[in-house]
């Protein structure tokens, strides 16, 4: 039981201290904002000028954009909230909490979620762009995609935070972020069709546990609407389900949780 409520407890701090922080949560909207509405309009115009549309003629390059754009909110920040672990070790809590008589995977565990619950509310706070975007969403839609996107900012919060356990400088842990962040996204689905990439660069992507969230997030908000058959992830030519795509994202979780539960209990 004190193990619950120490996780509940580091869960509640977490989402405290996201929510006194407001000029965060804005500027967080700033670059997905940009890249929505300018990358996504210019290039959506430019793929229409070169004539290379949809796949055919009614492709909407920014409702292919959209899902992408909610993966990037949701792994950015997710990743990102590892610094909390960082900045607790360089002020002195995170001794103090490791030091207290309860489990140190309740820590780790409780912080995963923490981190995850922040990056959900906030992909859940770009829903407020669909009806700009020109998809409609019912709410069956929007309860599945709530849930793909905790599991899988779960599971992107867990590295970010098995990482962060390893770092000793926050500017460090920000370097190593990048690092990682940029590569990750650029090599998803996110931006852009996979089918017809060069095969080194598609072994890339199919590794990346990114595009498969990226996957899930855009089946379930435009597969009732927009012919996705041409869009959806592969793996050994078989055409993934979101099913598939997020039982591939938690056993990634999983294999991160268990690494950053591992790098707490040997911290000292």
């Amino acid at each position: 039981m004190s193990n619950l409520r120490a996780m509940y407890i580091i869960w509640y701090r977490d989402l405290l201290n996201f929510w006194r922080n407001k000029g965060r949560l804005f500027a967080s909207f700033i670059m997905p904002f940009l890249f929505l509405v300018i990358f996504g309009t210019g290039l959506s115009s430019s793929m229409f000028l070169l004539g290379q549309g949809a796949q055919g003629e009614g492709f909407n390059y920014i409702q292919f954009l959209f899902p992408g754009i909610v993966g990037m909110i949701v792994l950015f920040t997710a990743i990102m909230w590892g610094i909390s672990i960082v900045w607790d070790r360089e002020f002195g809590f995170l001794k103090e909490v490791l030091v207290a008589p309860i489990s140190r995977t309740s820590v780790a565990i409780g912080k995963t979620l923490g981190g995850a619950t922040i990056a959900t509310i906030q992909g859940m706070v770009m829903l407020i762009f669909v009806p700009f975007v020109g998809v409609s969403l019912s709410l069956g839609q929007v309860l599945l995609l709530i849930g793909l996107m905790f599991i899988f900012a779960c599971s992107v919060t867990a590295m970010g935070i098995f990482i962060a356990s390893r770092i000793r400088t926050m500017e460090t842990f920000q370097v190593v972020m990048q690092l990682l962040l940029f590569p990750m996204f650029f090599l998803s689905p996110a931006l852009f069709p996979v089918q017809n990439l060069p095969s080194w660069l598609g072994a890339l992507v199919r590794i990346n546990p990114v595009s498969y969230g990226v996957d899930s997030f855009r089946q379930s908000i435009l597969e009732p609407t927009v012919a996705m058959s041409d869009f959806r992830m592969s793996l050994f030519n078989h055409t993934m389900s979101i099913p598939e795509d997020i039982l591939l994202v938690a056993l990634f979780g999983i294999v991160m949780v268990f690494l950053a539960v591992r790098s707490f209990s040997t911290q000292e």
